[in-house]
């Protein structure tokens, strides 16, 4: 087993349903009642049954979780069928690790991860957060405190393909702390968007942001970007209210070009249907970046993309936070 730097673990999420930055947002946005009916999602997991049927057939994921340094970041993991292995009804074996120049390379043990599983061609997605209890040569070990699905809203339809390790001779990995243009071209044309939020009890998150091109905005070497309709939980929104340390990953699909991003996040609050708001929800996130890792680091790719039909149309420019 690898030696990781000890990271303190945190309270159990489900000890008290949702929390203090969750319920600020659900209660802003008027879906209090709505969301209390969705509590019971955040109660301890058991990874049988249908859980396990969906993550033995995966070949994607991404895992947020800290670096050597302390850093947030979110990762992409990928392998083929049965590399995300239910070793018990509370045990995840995730038989792959982030490749080589990925900030989550040297991924330390003991410390609170979030799981986001999304299987692209059927437009379904997973989420676990857990503890990371273990990082073998080539297996990282998470003991599972919740695991629930998403809905199949604004996941573009992909069917991804292995393309083996990427190569880093022709395409070196650049560390910065503010966007190149060619990092702020990636994003205008990004139609996904991965997001890893914690909480200072309650650990880490991984989740998933989708819509048309374009749906992420580069403004003054701030990304910005709508909030669109959900299941009105707000996992990630509460968390960046309670605490505001974020990580972005934007991926090419077609080229493996990948952007991750590590800074901060504020949730803005705008008038409905404003120039920007394109779900026409008031809300949006804005980003700010500290620390940049641009590289070809994704071992998969797609030939083709098929919009979801639930993508709002954009909107223009930015809208005035109040």
């Amino acid at each position: 087993m690898r030696k990781g730097t000890m990271m303190a673990t945190p309270a159990r999420r489900s000890a008290a349903g949702f929390h203090e930055g969750e319920l600020a947002v659900q209660h802003r946005a008027g879906v209090t009642r709505d969301a209390s009916r969705l509590a019971g999602m955040l109660a301890p997991a058991q990874l049988g049954g249908g859980i396990a049927r969906f993550l033995e057939d995966r070949t994607f994921a991404a895992i947020t979780a800290r670096d050597e340094r302390g850093t947030l970041w979110i990762s992409p993991l990928t392998g083929a069928p049965g590399f995300l292995d239910v070793a018990s009804p509370t045990t995840l074996e995730v038989r792959a690790l982030p490749v080589e120049g990925d900030p989550l390379r040297l991924l330390p043990a003991r410390q609170p991860v979030g799981l986001i599983v999304v299987e692209f061609a059927t437009r379904r997605r997973l989420r676990i957060n857990g503890h990371l209890s273990g990082t073998d040569t080539d297996v990282l070990r998470i003991d599972v405190e919740q695991a629930y699905g998403n809905c199949p809203q604004y996941i573009q339809r992909r069917h991804l393909h292995s393309v083996g390790h990427p190569g880093h001779s022709a395409h070196p990995v650049r560390q910065a702390s503010v966007l190149a243009p060619e990092d702020a071209e990636l994003i205008s044309r990004s139609d996904t968007l991965l997001v890893g939020t914690t909480h200072p009890t309650r650990g880490n998150d991984a989740s998933h942001r989708g819509g048309s091109p374009g749906f992420v905005r580069v403004e003054d070497g701030q990304l910005w970007w709508p909030d669109y309709s959900g299941n009105n939980m707000f996992n990630t929104l509460g968390n960046i209210e309670a605490d505001p340390e974020t990580a972005l990953l934007f991926c090419d699909f077609a080229t493996g070009r990948t952007l991750h991003l590590s800074g901060s996040a504020a949730v803005e609050w705008t008038d409905h249907g404003a120039p920007g708001d394109d779900d026409h929800t008031g809300r949006r996130v804005r980003f700010t970046p500290r620390h940049l890792v641009a590289g070809q680091l994704l071992p998969v790719q797609a030939d083709s993309v098929a919009a979801a039909p639930d993508n709002p149309p954009l909107t223009g420019g930015p809208a005035s936070p109040r």
